[in-house]
């Protein structure tokens, strides 16, 4: 899988979100607050769950002023409440205030997706089904989404398009069905001399047969199955394939789905149904 948390990864996308927010300049800083100012802040906790986004918000600091002081004090993945500090910073005032809003932007949707997901994952804790991430992020903040569901307890799935082939509905009836679609994956590989994982999309258990008797995939994903024909497909498929059960699986339902016997449970839920911790910078 990709890298996503590589330094230079993580610092480029640092770069263009303080430009996107600074521009030319953190103009009303610059006119009230004097240069050579010194100060300092702790970061808030003003609601509860699970905090994520610690380790980014130092390298945020780091690369907005190198000579920031940061103090850690609560870590990522730790379970908050109200009145909690997280952090404190200390150096030049404009500094910090330049920093400000994008560690609270990434922190806050961070901590709310941490904490989502660990209650899901919670759900399904003495089962074997681990919970996994999708790509039903916000663009251009995949990084921080996936981070984040990583600190919960879940597992990244596929990073993008670039690191596995995942042959869904769609890509199945553009190739002209399952056979063409599988055996066009395994030919594209061997051409391109590329080491990827191949996984399935099934929609019913008569398409999970046509899979079977082709094989050359490394994982079939269960999508929208009754927990009745989900066990049947456990059942079929016998562990010759490591399984995922998808399809609008929430908080009231993934228990069901893990009982089933599937080694994974996917969920859009854990990035694009979420709410905000709600945390702040302030000065003291």
């Amino acid at each position: 899988m990709f890298n996503y948390l590589e330094p230079t990864y993580i610092k480029n996308f640092i770069q263009n979100a303080l430009t996107e927010d600074v521009g030319d300049g953190d103009h009303t800083s610059l006119s009230t607050v004097p240069h050579d100012a010194i100060g300092r802040a702790r970061l808030l906790v003003k609601d509860k769950g699970i905090l994520a986004g610690v380790e980014l918000a130092k390298m945020i600091f780091a690369e907005v002023d190198p000579e920031l002081q940061v103090t850690t004090i609560l870590e990522d993945g730790t379970s908050i409440d109200r009145g909690q500090i997280v952090l404190t910073v200390e150096g030049r005032s404009q500094s910090i205030l330049k920093a400000e809003r994008l560690v609270l932007n990434c922190m806050q949707r961070m901590s709310g997706i941490a904490t989502y997901t660990r209650s899901m994952v919670n759900l399904i804790e003495g089962t074997n089904a681990k919970l996994l991430d999708t790509r039903k992020t916000t663009p251009n903040f995949r990084l921080c989404e996936k981070w984040a569901c990583k600190i919960g307890g879940a597992v990244n799935h596929r990073y993008a398009l670039f690191d596995m082939i995942l042959i869904k509905d769609n890509h199945v009836d553009y190739a002209g069905g399952i056979a063409n679609a599988i055996l066009q994956a395994n030919e594209y590989l061997v051409k391109t001399e590329k080491n990827l994982q191949i996984e399935i999309e099934v929609r019913n258990l008569e398409e999970l047969q046509q899979v079977l008797a082709i094989g050359q995939v490394n994982r079939i994903m269960l999508d929208n199955f009754s927990f009745e024909n989900l066990r049947e497909a456990v059942r079929l498929i016998d562990g010759k394939y490591l399984t995922e059960a998808s399809g609008g699986i929430n908080e009231t339902t993934i228990r069901q789905y893990a009982e089933c016997g599937v080694d994974y449970i996917s969920s859009g839920a854990l990035t694009h149904q979420i709410k905000s911790l709600d945390l702040s910078l302030k000065a003291y």
